[in-house]
């Protein structure tokens, strides 16, 4: 899944840590790239010590296999890319975070710590009980 962005390398951090996954580390690729001259130096930044392609950035299931040289996931993975626009309407598609039965204040509790924003709650008896929440660039997803 592909996720537009303003800050890839931000939004890809609090991804990570709110799916409990892992953020690629192309570093080795670029540096391969960089020292080969396939690559300029206008397409790198450093994020978090690594290097990495500008205006790109994906987390990984930690248990899921993956390229080591390139860092790209082969299994359940987040590409988030830089866009010149904001989000402006809501999305059509969201991501659902399941809690641990019973454990639904801690996980809201947890995603706020990280940077997101409760914004209505749902309960349907029954049916389920659960939080719309905002990342901290405004996308929709909803914490259960």
């Amino acid at each position: 899944m592909v996720i537009d962005s303003t800050n890839a390398p931000v939004l890809a951090d609090f991804w990570a840590a709110a799916l409990e996954y892992e953020v690629e580390d192309p570093s080795a690729l670029v540096e391969q790239l960089l020292a080969a001259g396939h690559l300029g130096a206008e397409a790198v930044v450093e994020h978090r010590g690594r290097k990495i392609f500008r205006g790109f950035a994906g987390v990984r299931h930690p248990e899921d296999p993956f390229d080591e040289t390139s860092g790209v996931g082969h299994g359940r993975r987040l590409l988030f890319q830089e866009v010149p626009e904001s989000k402006s309407v809501k999305n059509r598609l969201h991501i659902d975070i399941h809690s641990e039965p019973g454990g639904l204040d801690q996980l809201v509790t947890r995603l706020e710590g990280l940077g997101a924003t409760r914004i209505q709650e749902f309960d349907k008896g029954p049916a389920g009980h659960w939080w719309l929440m905002e990342d901290p660039e405004g996308n929709e997803f909803c914490a259960a």
